[in-house]
């Protein structure tokens, strides 16, 4: 009999932490295309707005060449935590930051950053260790090249964690589509062109 348990994400059970999406790291995003990068960022910050789920922002020495967290982001979430971090590298290692996880009282963790190997890895671990369920969007986490993707993703699932995508993770936390067809629909037609056609051809054959 396998040991094998599904723990399905619980929207009233997830946080949702992005971790050093700034303007400066970006630029080191190499396996996605700039605009499918930020469409997928965005997208899964969507998702966060749509499930009400607490969401933390940090950054990794601003004052540096990493940069100040992209804009969009911060127009998204104007009340959540914002943690600058002087310099950890870790997220975990700062205190303000691990605070703010503890304070949502939330034990499923979703995280996605820049670069993946590190500022998504090294918290994802470390959260790991301390008891939480861990899911790493993968699509919302760049880095180098896919070499480095692919280190980094198998890294982090050895450990535990478990490697979704913005959608993956959407279907999940939405459970069934009678909860509200018109705004998931919304919610995929902005981020998924193929989606939007979908989406207009239902509204055609229903209305």
């Amino acid at each position: 009999m396998s040991s094998f348990k599904y723990n399905r994400l619980d929207k009233n059970n997830a946080a949702v932490l992005l971790v050093d999406h700034q303007t400066g790291l970006t630029n080191l995003v190499h396996d996605f295309s700039p605009d499918d990068f930020k469409n997928n960022v965005l997208a899964l910050a969507d998702c966060a707005k749509y499930f009400n789920l607490p969401t933390i922002l940090t950054t990794s020495f601003e004052s540096g060449p990493n940069g100040p967290l992209v804009p969009e982001l911060k127009a998204q979430f104007p009340d959540a935590p914002y943690i600058a971090r002087p310099g950890n590298i870790n997220a975990w290692d700062n205190e303000d930051f691990v605070k703010a996880v503890k304070a949502t009282g939330k034990k499923q963790l979703i995280v996605a950053g820049i670069v993946t190997e590190v500022c998504v890895a090294f918290p994802t671990l470390s959260a790991l260790e301390e008891g939480y369920e861990v899911f790493v969007v993968t699509d919302a986490s760049g880095t180098f090249n896919k070499v480095t993707r692919e280190a980094a993703w198998q890294r982090m699932a050895a450990a535990g964690a478990q490697l979704m995508t913005w959608f993956g993770v959407a279907c999940e936390l939405h459970r069934d589509w009678r909860n509200d067809i018109e705004g998931l629909g919304t919610l995929f037609s902005n981020h998924l062109p193929n989606y939007r056609c979908l989406i207009n051809s239902h509204s055609a054959h229903t209305s």
